[in-house]
């Protein structure tokens, strides 16, 4: 099949255009009407759909190419950024709801670009959108962790280029595949950890989300990290590295996200969690596996943009976002708290939910291919998630607070948080609906009964847990040591190094050098007396310890007539044996660098 369709992403970024010139009560519409138009041009498409515009000589830009795997991505990438501007309705900013169409245009964009060229178009276009949604958080820290986003993306950016770059060179192909092992491939991972918030590379993702708007951090949630999924699973499925560096996630999502306070911060260290799920299915790499890592990458954008939809709307109601200043909303905000709690269902894994069905399968991958370290990781993970959500739910509504007002979201809110609840348990009690449009044939049964009591246990550990170390949870007023403040320490250091350290030293050889042109200019004056001098200087010392008195002023007294008649009558400098003694100090001189090269 060849046919020829609008690539979705086109509709968006060219319906964010037209956004400025509309007036506030038609852009409430719009907007929405648009991102819906992408999405029912997304339904409509198939596998084997292009779109190609010939842009330079002997280069067509693939702007649309529909595989099986682009196709689940898109599908939810469109729906979920539906769903994301009906939440965001009240932002009424243009400039808000232009970076939000460029977000999900450009997340479009990535996932049914052909070639490596228009992927990477559309790589920076969702960095640019990112960093514009952070920025409206209209604070000194959205400011600031706006410009630390740039730096980190700019960095994954290079390294994506440079791989797309080496990968033309050595093959000449630039269409969108597996990318073969080298530095190509190095770079391409680094530029996929970054987005994917690899440890050490996703300090970016607690800095930031939290510091955006309200609407703004449920768009932000469904794209960066997903789509450098879609590419991992594009390019490089089958890594074992990677599939560790999935469980190291995991494990160090869950850890900071129990120690956090602030909810966004909390479901941000999630998303670094969640997504190791995903790294480390495609870094086992089978067909369970990769199916399993898509399906949790459709099953976490809904129940993960759920949770900063109910997280967002706490926030909205009631001005507060930490977890020790909140409670007693249960009543207050009653359908908030229904749909959160499905998606805290959702995304611990308990059956009946649809996080259940994806990480089963992710688990039951790493097993059969005689993973276990890895398999008992993510298990635990699951542990640590359950308490997390059991921490964030029961602080947020149920902790007693008698002091804080509050009132149900606004309709906008509640239909887009009823709508993502509602998929989350569709899909959870019917998995055969995504089971269909999977990359590859499913053999996989859900309600088997070794899942069911992998499940089970885990409840129970977390149950347990919460039972003797309750008061571990407690949310805490203070600051937690992340990996971010390793990077200021050493960004520290080197703007200390290079002001004092470095910078002495700079003047040292500055000075240094200054002396010796001086000296040089001093010497070339009459290069025969300035060597008496020199050797007269040198001599001086030793003739005053070892000589009588007498000749010792002498010498003295010799010095220091040359000195005060220097440079002297230039004449003394002419004549043959002077010429004679200077060829032979240079013949000397290269004598020695000769000898001493070999």
């Amino acid at each position: 099949m060849t046919d020829v369709m609008i690539p979705p992403a086109l509709i968006l970024i060219a319906g964010a255009l037209l956004v400025p010139f509309l007036n506030g009560r038609v852009r409430k519409i719009y907007v929405p009407a648009v991102s819906l138009a992408a999405l029912g041009a997304t339904l409509l498409l198939a596998p084997g759909m292009v779109c190609n515009l010939t842009i330079l000589h002997g280069y067509t830009a693939s702007l649309l190419r529909v595989d099986t795997l682009s196709l689940v991505v898109g599908y939810i990438f469109a729906f979920a950024g539906l769903l994301a501007l009906i939440y965001a309705r009240d932002e009424d900013r243009a400039g808000h709801q232009v970076a939000s169409l460029l977000q999900i245009g450009s997340g479009l964009g990535i996932v049914f670009a052909g070639d490596f060229y228009t992927l990477f178009v559309f790589w920076e276009l969702l960095a640019v959108s990112s960093v514009l949604l952070i920025w409206y958080g209209a604070s000194p820290e959205s400011r600031n962790a706006g410009l630390r986003y740039i730096l980190l993306h700019i960095f994954g950016g290079g390294c994506l280029l440079g791989a797309i770059v080496i990968t033309v060179g050595a093959t000449g192909n630039y269409l969108v595949g597996p990318v073969e092992p080298g530095t190509s491939l190095l770079l391409l991972l680094l530029a996929i950890g970054v987005n994917a918030a690899f440890i050490a590379l996703h300090v970016w993702l607690p800095d930031s989300y939290p510091r955006s708007t309200v609407p703004g951090a449920v768009i932000l949630c469904i794209f960066t990290t997903k789509a450098a999924i879609y590419l991992l699973a594009r390019t490089s499925p089958g890594a074992e590295g990677v599939a560790y560096m999935g469980g190291l996630m995991v494990i160090y999502g869950v850890v900071f996200a129990l120690l956090q306070n602030d909810v966004r911060k909390l479901l941000s260290y999630h998303i670094v969690s969640q997504v190791g799920y995903m790294v480390a299915a495609v870094g086992i790499g089978t067909a369970l596996a990769v199916n399993g890592g898509i399906a949790h990458l459709f099953n976490h954008i809904l129940y993960k943009s759920l949770l900063f939809m109910c997280m967002g709307a706490v926030i909205a109601q009631t001005g507060r976002s930490n977890l020790s200043e909140l409670g007693g909303l249960a009543r207050k905000m009653p359908i908030t708290l229904v749909t959160c709690v499905i998606a805290a269902a959702a995304i611990s894994g308990i059956p009946g939910f649809n996080g259940f069905i994806s990480k089963g399968m992710i688990i039951s991958a790493a097993a059969e291919a005689h993973l276990s370290v890895l398999e008992i990781v993510l298990i635990v993970g699951s542990v640590g998630t359950l308490l997390s959500f059991a921490k964030l739910t029961y602080y947020a509504f149920f902790a007693k607070n008698d002091g804080i007002v509050a009132k149900e979201a606004p309709l906008p809110m509640l239909v887009a948080m009823v709508i993502a609840a509602a998929c989350c348990i569709l899909y959870g009690l019917f998995p055969g609906l995504l089971y269909t449009i999977l990359p590859y044939p499913v053999e996989y049964h859900a309600f088997g009964l070794s899942h069911l009591a992998e499940s089970a246990l885990v409840m129970v550990a977390a149950g347990i847990i919460l039972f003797l170390a309750w008061r571990l949870f407690v949310p805490k007023d203070k600051n937690v040591p992340e990996f971010m403040e390793l990077y200021r320490t050493c960004g520290n250091g080197f703007v200390w190094f290079c002001t004092g350290p470095l910078a002495r030293l700079a003047v040292a050889l500055t000075s240094a050098q200054d002396r010796v042109i001086e000296g040089l200019a001093w010497f070339v004056k009459n290069p025969v007396v300035a060597s008496q001098i020199l050797f007269l200087t040198c001599i001086e010392p030793i003739a005053r310890r070892l000589l009588p008195r007498v000749r010792a002023t002498a010498v003295t007294k010799e010095l220091e007539a040359k000195m005060e008649a220097y440079p002297g009558d230039h004449e003394l400098i002419q004549g043959s044996g002077y010429g004679l003694f200077l060829v032979s100090l240079l013949l000397l001189v290269y004598f020695l660098i000769v000898f001493l090269n070999y």
